[in-house]
Formats: C-alpha cells, sequence, structure tokens
C-alpha cells in the first residue's frame, strides 16, 4: 500500500488542485501530488477524459474528484473554484497546467485571433486560475501557486512566437505576484519544461516538420543534441519538480522559473 494510501507522504493533509488534468502532463502532476499525499481537485474540459482520469488517480488511495474547468472562461473558473472548496474545504496546492501549443508560423501570418486564442489558455488561464485560490491563501497565510511554463519561453522556437510571448509572460506573472504574495507566506513559481514526452510533444514536432519543412528526426534531434543530457524530458520529471515547491523543502524558494529541460535552457 501506497504512504498516500495509509495517510502519508509529504503533502499529506493538504488539497492540490491541477487544471488540464485530464491527459499527459496534467496527469502526471495529479498523479504526483496524490503520490504524495495530497488530495486532487482535477479540472479538464472533457467529462470523460476527466471521470477517467480522476479514476486513475483515486486508485492511489487519495480522494479524488474531476471538475468541468475551462480556463479561458472567467465564469468557469469561478465556478470550478465554488465546486472545489465545496467539496474540499480549503485549496493549499494550485498548479496552472492548461495550455496549448498555439500556431506554428511565421508572425506576420498569425492571425489576431490565434494570437489571442494562444494567450487566452497560456497566460489569462493562469490568471483566471490563480485569482480564483488567492483569497483562501491568504485567509490561510500559507500556500504555494505553480504554473507550467516553457523552455520555449526561454529559448524560443523558430515560427513559435505567441507561445514563446505567452510562456515569457508566464515566468512575469510569477515574479510580480510573489513579491505581492510573500509577505502572506505564499510562494509563486514556475516549472519550466523542455519537449516532454508524449502526444504534445509529437504535436509540436509535427508543427515544426510542416512549418519548416524538415524531417521529424531532424525536428526531433532539434530538442535533443541541444540539451546537456542528450534526451527529452519524462512527465513524471515535471511532476515531481511540483512536488518539491509544493512541500516544506520548497518553502524558501518563490519567483522563481525552475528549468526542468535537461539542460535545453540554462538561465
Amino acid at each position: 500500500m501506497s504512504d498516500a494510501a495509509t495517510g502519508g507522504g509529504e503533502l499529506a493533509g493538504r488539497v492540490a488542485v491541477v487544471t488540464g488534468a485530464a491527459r499527459g502532463l496534467g496527469l502526471a502532476i495529479a498523479r504526483g501530488m496524490a503520490a504524495a499525499g495530497a488530495s486532487v481537485a482535477m479540472g479538464a474540459r472533457s467529462t470523460a477524459a476527466g471521470e477517467r482520469a480522476a479514476a486513475e488517480v483515486r486508485a492511489l488511495g487519495v480522494r479524488t474528484q474531476w471538475f468541468e474547468c475551462d480556463v479561458t472562461s472567467e465564469a468557469s473558473v469561478e465556478a470550478f473554484g465554488d465546486g472545489v472548496l465545496a467539496a474540499f474545504g480549503r485549496v493549499d496546492i494550485v498548479v496552472a497546467n492548461s495550455g496549448v501549443i498555439g500556431p506554428t508560423e511565421p508572425l506576420q501570418a498569425i492571425s489576431l485571433e490565434s494570437w489571442r486564442a494562444c494567450m487566452s489558455v497560456n497566460v489569462d488561464g493562469v490568471y483566471l486560475t490563480f485569482r480564483r485560490f488567492i483569497p483562501g491563501l491568504l485567509e490561510q497565510r500559507s500556500g504555494a501557486l505553480i504554473a507550467i511554463g516553457s523552455v520555449t519561453g526561454k529559448r524560443p522556437l523558430v515560427n513559435r512566437s505567441p507561445y514563446a510571448a505567452s510562456k515569457m509572460a508566464v515566468i512575469g506573472l510569477v515574479r510580480a505576484l510573489a513579491t505581492e504574495l510573500g509577505p502572506s507566506g505564499i510562494t509563486v513559481n514556475a516549472v519550466c519544461p523542455g519537449a516532454v514526452t508524449g502526444t504534445r510533444a509529437e504535436e509540436v514536432i509535427a508543427a515544426q516538420v510542416a512549418s519548416l519543412g524538415i524531417t521529424a528526426d531532424e525536428a526531433r534531434r532539434g530538442f535533443v543534441d541541444g540539451a546537456a543530457l542528450r534526451r527529452m524530458v519524462d512527465p513524471t520529471e515535471i511532476a515531481a519538480a511540483c512536488v518539491f515547491l509544493a512541500s516544506d523543502r520548497g518553502a524558501a524558494i518563490t519567483g522563481e522559473d525552475l528549468n526542468v529541460n535537461a539542460g535545453l535552457a540554462m538561465f
């Protein structure tokens, strides 16, 4: 039986919120929080996928519930927060993970609609998610806010300007918010993955192939050959970083954009 199932783990007694938790990196983060003992509130847009993901996390032995959440909608995020607090009573950890890859085209070819769609999820979604849960954290005078950034906000890819701009905006938001909330004992950080194995990375690789006229192997080597460790990142490694930042071990870390990208960027 896991530590989580027996009430142990370094996050035992805490409630973690994870958006975009139905699959991929969000699901891995939810699983990581559960394995560390936290109860988990999972936000997702798809009912079927959300229920399947919640069942998977619940099998780790912690209280888990799925809630519908579209991070581009203020009303949806507010209702999500209401549901989470009604079900769990409190929140201690918020991971704003929802994101989209955005268009892969030269800037002059990108429509305002496509630009705004990328910003709406990747920037507005973080703002709305954090804003909904900050009042409770202020009342508790404790908590951890974690945004999922990207190495592309530091080491931009060709034809990915909306995504790069959105992820750099997340870093600015994190630093400003860490300064605002620090006196109340709340930490605010970003985790900046490199290319994470899974469907999202394959979508980016396919888009690079179409945009740049290169092969999939060439696009993949751009992530791997440029990394000090010469590999991509596993979702569990991002989850582990989130657990660390949310735990007592990370209590003195705030305003940081933590690289977990196999050495693809070192700043």
